[in-house]
């Protein structure tokens, strides 16, 4: 569905694209101007990020989805003549800060607190590794699910290989300078301590947050205290990492991406993303910024703590188009993901198949076949067989009364 590789480039559909006021066409004419009078790379390169502190969860099917219909919304307008990459990035390399709530004995993964999540045994059992590599797997098989066409990329991987050597030694030498812009940023306190290199700690193997006593730029060191010594590390090599801020940066400015697109909650320091990426040597990435998901009770949800709706709950009552369209849909609009959403976005979607259906001539009912818009708001299974619920060839005039044992104001009509 949305991963297809199928590209209609009807000289109609060509038309009408190039004149589409819709939110990805927008954002895809912005990578074509950003390559105007110049050629196209090799690859255009299209990112998403994903924390692996927990299992992937409705927001992440909506950001993969939104950045794949602004990728097919780019290879429409360059007629699929420009190569194209979505990169899906876990930072799997992040301290884990704090316990999940939602694994099974928290208290087992107590030793490992700030240590880098792939460095934190799998709580779920199983042949993975680590924590990271179980969520990973899980965002590999959620992604394979929808059919995405995507590359996985991990942190943790990219560090240790040398993939971020060249520019995490350019970072050493402009170390002052990514200073000069995050310092402003913080408060005295944390100004004291700060420093965009986190160090693995030779002794208990956690992500340092302390100061930095000495940047070797020449030798691309870094020297600190560690539990009271001092210690000297390279910058390479998966030896450090960088903090979240300049880690976005210099991953852009490393891989050269084109697009990226991030939640409400990034928005402010999106101009210190762009900012570093270019101390680094890179052009910052188009990026579009989207309102968060959030609960029914308002709080974002979050995937360490398991709240708000989740995909399995969506796909046993609806098709897996209505919640497409319920991505595709408002995007800079807060969406509040709880079960009672299901119903309205259901009947949006067939009322959208309805009306593209009658302006292309197709026959046949918007219904769906399977769907009981009542078994959807009692959270059951439809059991009856009443034509609400099978296929038909044409709406009824008039819905049975006998569904669910609902009457027929509880039943949706087509």
């Amino acid at each position: 569905m949305t991963g297809s590789n199928i590209i209609d480039l009807n000289p109609e559909m060509l038309a009408a694209t190039a004149e589409s006021k819709a939110w990805p066409f927008e954002e895809a004419k912005k990578i074509i101007a950003r390559y105007k009078d110049k050629d196209f790379p090799e690859t255009v390169l299209f990112e998403t990020g994903y924390g692996p502190s927990g299992l992937p969860h409705i927001g992440t099917f909506g950001e993969v989805a939104r950045t794949t219909m602004v990728r097919h919304a780019f290879r429409v307008l360059t007629e699929d003549k420009v190569k194209t990459k979505l990169i899906c990035f876990s930072d799997d390399m992040d301290g884990m800060r704090k316990i999940p709530d939602n694994v099974p004995d928290r208290a087992a993964l107590e030793p490992y607190l700030h240590k880098p999540l792939t460095a934190v045994p799998n709580p779920f059992g199983g042949d993975y590794a680590s924590f990271a590599d179980h969520n990973n797997a899980m965002l590999c098989r959620f992604l394979d699910t929808f059919g995405f066409d995507y590359e996985f990329a991990s942190a943790t991987r990219y560090y240790k290989s040398g993939r971020f050597d060249e520019v995490l030694l350019r970072a050493a030498e402009r170390y002052d300078e990514i200073m000069a812009v995050m310092l402003p940023t913080l408060g005295p306190e944390r100004q004291a301590t700060y420093s965009p290199f986190l160090p693995i700690s030779p002794k208990n193997g956690r992500v340092l947050y302390v100061p930095m006593k000495h940047v070797d730029a020449k030798a691309g060191t870094i020297t600190f205290d560690d539990e009271g010594t001092e210690t000297t590390l390279p910058v390479t090599g998966g030896k450090v990492k960088l903090q979240w801020k300049p880690d976005f940066g210099m991953r852009w400015a490393a891989l050269g991406v084109d697009f990226e697109m991030f939640g409400k909650d990034h928005q402010t320091n999106a101009a210190i993303y762009d900012r570093i990426c270019k101390i680094l040597g890179g052009r910052a990435p188009e990026h579009f910024v989207y309102e968060l998901f959030l609960d029914e009770n308002g709080q974002k949800i979050s995937k360490s703590k398991g709240n708000g709706l989740t995909i399995d709950e969506w796909l046993t009552y609806a098709p897996t188009e209505s919640l497409g369209l319920y991505m595709y849909q408002r995007p800079r609009q807060a969406k509040k993901l709880y079960f009672d959403v299901i119903p309205k976005a259901v009947d949006e979607y067939y009322a959208f198949l309805g009306a593209i259906r009658g302006r292309t001539g197709r026959s046949g009912s918007a219904t769906p076949s399977g769907i009981c818009m009542t078994a959807i708001r009692r959270r059951s299974t439809c059991r009856c067989r009443s034509r609400c619920c099978s296929t038909w060839s044409a709406p009824p005039t008039r819905m049975t009364r006998r569904c669910c044992g609902a009457s027929s104001r509880g039943m949706r009509r087509a």
